[in-house]
């Protein structure tokens, strides 16, 4: 009979196979010193190991992924007044193209990263950009404004992948201490993206017509899927991931009970008492190991190739397991607001340079360029100088860390991010010369982005096995505040004035700064807090879940 064994890590995918009736070995007493977290669980081929050349290369291929995502939401605001008049449609239905994609690119996130904790990282990427692929072309060839609609709720589905696991794929690839960096340099690409699509859709716009931008997307997608399918190496691997070996230890679980079940009617009772299912906490999975063992779930005779349950992969378990956490919820929420602030920064601006400085699109779109900018370089310099703090911070410490101390890069943008939105407020309210907002531009977007990169690398580092998840849920968190904040952004520019409402943005991105520093300070008792319940809770569960699978 088949039981679930404390064993050397696996290599690869594939699980041990040990004998039937073997013991079960109980975890070790908590000793920090003989603890591994489960991302330095030993896996065949290493991402980790990879050179330098394979690694420089996947991290390129999800940039411009993730680049070409970005760029998608706004390239068509340039060429609006042209796709209104082409398809006979109003003002009101060409804003739900934007508004539909939105919403979709920042939740469909969820359902790509639970599909990527069954199949990978490889295959999800290839699908999702013959998707984007498609849709752009059914945008390009779209003849009516309900068309276009659903064309581009599916080019959003396609292009959201590369922000729902881009950057898990660089967390499998890169350790802690190498992740701020690599982040900053990430983020330049996404970043890059809405500062470059409006250039590009005003370009392509007005030397051919607006179907040309959407053509020029498809003709991205085709290339990212070249990329991926030639250049790209599958970066994942199951026994780094809580939600595939949550899996298999039930279905190891489930066979046992199925084998006892069938040996009772001969044995009586002795084999549900002898050989009693193991359930092993989420935190155990975690963190427990021995030297030179970890706690693995090893797999029975068949289980090789695990297929995860609809009940494994659904997204929202995950995402509610991320928010529960008091340390991620804060997180989000501020991260959520300072990207909102920016979008609308991007959004009112071009109405702003319309209006009162008659600048057309293609004009807007070079002054937006300058927060496309200052985000690449606050992302760029502030991620390395997020891993130069994070480094003395470990010296002093004895070469022990927690995610918190990613925290402490952002201290000094705190004092720059409000009072560069005020000065962008009031330059703009006051109609002087537009070198003053593009100077505003540079420092909003330098000072939010060093803020964002830091708060996004600590969502990577205090969610270990569950980074993908945590992505999703800053995806979707900080899309649905976003498009909120752009519905109602137009109504309040025009009721207070850009003075007034970025004066009240100020004010909220304070209390957003505020939420960092309490996570600062408390975050690390609030993780260990919900470890242990989260363990407790796992156990507590185990059984009832089982049972359920069962019947």
């Amino acid at each position: 009979m088949t039981s679930l064994n404390v064993g050397r890590a696996s290599s690869g995918s594939e699980h041990k196979h040990l004998p039937q009736n073997s013991d079960v070995e109980a975890p070790p007493p908590e000793d920090t010193e003989n603890t591994t977290d489960i991302e330095h669980v030993p896996v065949h081929d290493d991402p980790r190991q990879w050179s330098h050349a394979r690694k420089t290369i996947t991290l390129y291929i999800v940039s411009l992924a993730t680049m070409v995502s970005t760029l998608t939401t706004n390239i068509q605001n340039p060429s609006n007044s042209l796709i209104e008049q082409d398809l006979r449609t109003t003002s009101t239905q060409i804003s739900w193209t934007l508004a539909t994609f939105i919403i979709i690119q920042g939740n469909f996130p969820l359902l790509w990263t639970a599909a990527s904790e069954i199949k990978g990282r490889k295959p999800l990427y290839l699908v999702a950009s013959a998707v984007f692929a498609a849709g752009s072309v059914g945008v390009a060839l779209s003849k009516t404004i309900g068309v276009m609609i659903g064309m581009r709720a599916l080019e959003a589905a396609g292009s959201s992948v590369a922000m729902a696991i881009s950057a898990a794929t660089l967390a499998d690839i890169y350790d802690t201490h190498e992740r701020g960096t690599m982040m900053g340099i990430f983020f330049a690409a996404p970043l890059l993206g809405p500062a470059l699509g409006p250039v590009f859709g005003g370009l392509l716009s007005e030397a051919f017509n607006w179907r040309a931008s959407f053509f020029f997307l498809t003709i991205c997608g085709g290339i990212i899927f070249l990329s991926f399918l030639i250049l790209f190496k599958d970066t994942f691997r199951h026994e780094r991931s809580l939600t595939y070996r949550a899996a298999l230890q039930r279905r190891i679980a489930s066979r046992e009970r199925i084998q006892c079940s069938s040996e009772s009617t001969v044995a009586g009772d002795e084999c549900s008492k002898d050989q009693a299912p193991v359930n092993i906490p989420e935190k155990q999975l975690q963190h427990r190991s021995l030297p030179g063992k970890t706690v693995v779930p090893t797999s029975a005779a068949g289980l090789d190739d695990l297929r995860l349950s609809i009940k494994d992969i659904n997204p929202f378990p995950p995402y509610f397991r991320i928010m529960s956490r008091k340390n991620n919820a804060l997180i989000l929420t501020a991260n959520g607001f300072i990207y909102s602030c920016n979008f609308c920064i991007s959004y009112t601006c071009e109405r702003t340079l319309a209006n009162a400085y008659g600048y057309d699109a293609l004009s807007v779109a070079l002054v937006l360029l300058c927060m496309g900018i200052g985000c690449i370089a606050g992302s760029v310099v502030g991620g390395r100088w997020s891993d130069r703090v994070l480094a003395k911070m470990m010296e002093a410490n004895g070469g022990k860390w927690h995610p918190e101390m990613r925290l402490e890069n952002v201290k000094l943008m705190m004092l720059l991010l409000p009072p560069s939105i005020i000065g962008y407020a009031w330059v703009c309210e006051k109609h002087v010369n537009v070198a003053a907002i593009c100077v505003m531009l540079i420092l909003v977007g330098f000072s939010s982005m060093w803020i964002n990169g830091s708060t996004f690398a600590y969502l990577i580092d205090a969610n270990p096995g569950r980074s993908s998840a945590a992505v999703a849920a800053n995806s979707s968190f900080r899309g649905t505040v976003a498009f909120i904040s752009v519905m109602i952004a137009v109504p309040l520019q025009n009721s207070l004035g850009d003075g007034g409402l970025y004066t009240a943005w100020a004010g909220v991105l304070v209390i957003m700064e505020l939420l960092i520093l309490l996570v600062l300070r408390k975050g690390e008792s609030w993780r260990k807090e919900s470890d242990e319940n989260g363990g407790k809770s796992e156990s507590e569960s185990g059984n009832g879940s089982e049972s359920e699978s069962e019947a």
